[in-house]
């Protein structure tokens, strides 16, 4: 990679990392950060998701209204740094030339690997230019019961990358998950991490500036990457893309719509309640206004935006291969017709 032509700033600027594995509420986090962000700072986003139907932008840009003062980009499609290290460092670079910025927040995808991520942001590419502070693992007590969270390898790096543990959905949890969680980081000699503890992934912007714990020299060289083209492909003629994709074990599918697509909002919300997906995420065009659908482990959020959308975009993670033909066909009769309006 050429060398790279950024302009040195006079402060490193302070950026954190915000991991977690799938459906922990890592979105919500940074959007109740951003309603907590001073008036007079610039802040800028870039967020990482497994599938390639990026959707975490338009939720962020669709219920914040410091607009002026946020820019956020996406790097859609598996790990940030694993299949799109190249597409991360375009993105971050033109994040950097943009503008003077007062902080950055870094999420990466719930299956994408942090430790690769925070190396990279570490490297002789950013060095002297980013003040990497605290990185936040957002956890759900809940799941320390499930071997299929405990004995992943990216839940446990996520863990052990952290130097700060974030106990998100307390109001959802019992005190026996609260123990095992204690017993299962007592095991791992991770029982003495500062831990915090909230609801609806609300955050204390105070969280953000402890220090990074890790050892500078450790993340010297960052690793080798796979560069993958990640950017998004037009939509064609008919108005639509499907698109899907498979790693570690987990599949996505979702869809893009152009923007004068608009949907039923009973008859989707209908639709979203009995897919079996382990995640869901949408933001629709419903008329003059979005609607957006957040679902996990099978509870669903639905709310109104205050506007509309450039495009209308739902995405799903499954455990299994799903049948996207026929999700696609049952999805479409969704579509709203004006016709009978």
């Amino acid at each position: 990679m050429s060398e790279l032509k950024l302009q040195r700033i006079q402060h490193a600027l302070p950026t954190n990392v915000i991991t977690g594995f799938l459906g922990v509420g890592k979105t919500s986090a940074i959007q109740h950060l951003l309603e907590q962000k001073p008036d007079s700072e610039h802040w800028a986003v870039l967020i990482n998701e497994f599938g390639k139907v990026g959707i975490d932008r338009q939720l962020l840009s669709s219920t914040t209204d410091k607009q002026g003062q946020i820019e956020i980009r996406e790097v859609a499609g598996g790990c940030m740094c694993c299949s799109a290290g190249l597409p991360m460092q375009v993105a971050l670079n033109q994040m950097l030339r943009s503008r003077k910025l007062d902080r950055l927040l870094i999420e990466p995808s719930g299956l994408g690997h942090p430790e690769e991520v925070i190396a990279s942001l570490a490297g002789p590419n950013y060095r002297g230019m980013l003040d990497i502070r605290a990185t936040l693992t957002l956890v759900d007590a809940r799941h320390f019961n499930d071997a299929r969270y405990t004995e992943h390898p990216v839940f446990q790096q996520q863990l052990h990358i952290a130097d700060t543990l974030v106990v998100n959905k307390t109001d959802l949890s019992a005190p026996a998950d609260i123990q095992q969680m204690e017993k299962t980081l007592i095991r791992l000699h991770l029982d003495e991490m500062p831990t915090h503890y909230c609801e609806q992934g609300r955050l204390d912007p105070a969280w953000l500036s402890a220090p990074a714990k890790f050892d500078q020299a450790k993340w010297a060289n960052p690793p080798s990457v796979l560069n993958l083209e990640s950017a998004e492909a037009p939509l064609p003629d008919c108005g639509f893309l499907r698109e899907e994709q498979q790693l570690d074990g987990w599949y996505s599918c979702g869809w893009r719509f152009e923007q004068d697509w608009h949907f039923d909002e009973a008859g989707l919300l209908e639709w979203c309640a009995v897919q079996q997906a382990e995640r869901l995420k949408a933001v629709v065009n419903i008329g003059n206004k979005a609607m957006v659908i957040n679902q996990v482990e099978g509870q669903m959020k639905a709310q109104h935006s205050r506007t509309g959308v450039d495009e209308s975009r739902l995405e799903m993670l499954f455990r299994s291969k799903p049948d996207a033909a026929a999700l696609e066909t049952s999805l479409l009769a969704r579509r709203r017709d004006y016709s009978s309006v």
